[in-house]
């Protein structure tokens, strides 16, 4: 007979030696009232994109985009929190997903859009799929700009040849 242990010990070892398919599942977080009022659900796993606030630690309050994700640790890196190391260096510091609150969702993702949409009314949908339809098209806005900048900063390769001929 296989029993769960409510020992915290028992716990916490399932957690730490869970495969990442199962880990990805506990990287969730609470949603803010609107969103927990409209999606009808209390937490949901965070992806990159999602917008958040932190609400607990030294960056209490700071509210930014998720840029990744360390799903063995369970950590999220968030735009604009940053440490300074003692030689001078700048990197990101890492925060827990319980840690934060979800304020915006990334809706790109279709699969992602399925799993909120399940038992809401079809107003709700629509709704969602509008808004999807919105960070779509401005993600493909935002990387069009990438792209143009990328290619602004690139020198054209004739250009490169008679650079290098007028040095010799």
């Amino acid at each position: 007979m296989n029993s769960i242990s409510r020992q915290p010990r028992k716990q916490r070892k399932s957690l730490y030696i869970a495969p990442l398919h199962k880990k990805r599942k506990a990287i969730a977080a609470h949603m803010a009232d609107d969103l927990m009022l409209k999606y009808r659900r209390r937490t949901f796993p965070v992806i990159r994109g999602d917008t958040v606030k932190i609400m607990r630690g030294e960056f209490k309050g700071h509210v930014g985009k998720v840029r990744s994700i360390y799903t063995g640790k369970g950590q999220l890196e968030i735009e604009g929190v940053i440490i300074t190391k003692v030689d001078g260096k700048k990197v990101p510091r890492p925060v827990h997903a319980s840690n934060v609150l979800l304020t915006k969702l990334n809706l790109a993702d279709p699969w992602r859009r399925q799993k909120l949409e399940e038992g809401l009314p079809e107003e709700v949908k629509k709704e969602i799929e509008k808004e999807a339809q919105a960070q779509i098209e401005e993600q493909e806005r935002m990387a069009a700009e990438e792209m143009e900048e990328e290619a602004a900063e690139e020198p054209e390769e004739g250009a490169e040849e008679t650079i290098e001929e007028e040095v010799e």
